[in-house]
């Protein structure tokens, strides 16, 4: 009986120092990757501010031009105006 407790104890007293082992190497992989991790994320957050900040310039570009755009009405007057233009223009030209 003697026997079979000490190779119980080394069976057990083995299986607690490989938990303990693998323990600490989590532990240390977990602390190399919240590192990184908060790394990432700050870097990613920067990221879409810069994207978001261009995207802001190019939404109020479109907006001016929009807005300078003549509407389809202005469009059409438009083309009348120069339609007399063109044949004053050509009488002129006649003359």
């Amino acid at each position: 009986m003697d026997d079979v407790k000490k190779m119980f104890r080394v069976i057990v007293n083995g299986q607690s120092a490989i938990k303990q082992e693998l323990l600490s190497e989590i532990k240390k992989v977990d602390k190399s990757l919240s590192g990184r991790i908060d790394s990432l994320t700050t870097e990613m957050k920067e990221g879409f501010k810069k994207v978001n900040k261009h995207l802001d310039m190019i939404g109020k570009s479109v907006a001016f031009l929009e807005d300078d755009t003549p509407t389809w009405e202005e469009h059409d007057e438009l083309e009348k105006r120069v339609t007399k233009v063109e044949k004053k223009l050509q009488i002129q030209a006649h003359i």
